[in-house]
């Protein structure tokens, strides 16, 4: 006997996720982390439980000279970064209730406690793509899986993090930015 799996009877209600919030938080990824800037990554969603990205391939990220791969640790920073974003939007889901800025204000510091990839076939060609999704988000610590695409739709590599969010103590800046020296 082979049991099916209707996803119409089981599926969640949508949540409402406001764009206000989700393009303040990608842009936060996207304009203010300078190391995102420097692998060119470009947020292309935001949701209440993840977030989507792509990424261009260029010389400077080129981990292999003679097959012209993507080197590993762009892909792994790649979805890690793409992980703990995720985990700060299933955050500020869960505080829907918060005006965006207070719910951008409740991330002190994330940072990533654990953090496996697997590299499943080279990464070549003109972009790539990454998608991470919650799967557990506690109390102070959030779980996620995440995946790496070339241009074709190809998965090339999977990963999955665990990461820890800390509230921010009301006196401190959301960032701080700090001049970079020559």
């Amino acid at each position: 006997m082979t049991k099916t799996h209707s996803t119409a009877a089981t599926a969640p209600p949508a949540i409402h996720f406001d764009s206000e919030f989700a393009a303040k938080l990608a842009s936060l990824f996207q304009d203010l982390i300078v190391f995102n800037q420097t692998l060119g990554l470009k947020i292309t969603e935001v949701t209440h439980d993840g977030a989507k990205a792509w990424l261009p391939m260029r010389p400077e990220l080129i981990g292999h000279p003679t097959h012209q791969r993507l080197h590993g640790g762009v892909i792994s920073a790649t979805l890690d970064a793409l992980g703990g974003l995720a985990v700060m939007a299933a955050v500020g889901a869960r505080h829907a209730d918060e005006p965006a800025d207070a719910r951008l204000a409740r991330f002190g510091k994330l940072g990533t406690i654990d953090l496996r990839i697997d590299y499943l076939r080279p990464a070549i060609g003109p972009s790539f793509t990454a998608e991470a999704r919650v799967i557990r988000l506690g109390s102070r610590v959030g779980t996620t899986r995440m995946e790496f695409y070339d241009a074709q739709g190809r998965l090339l590599s999977t990963g999955a993090g665990a990461y820890i969010c800390w509230r921010r103590p009301k006196t401190e800046p959301l960032l701080r930015v700090v001049p970079t020296q020559n």
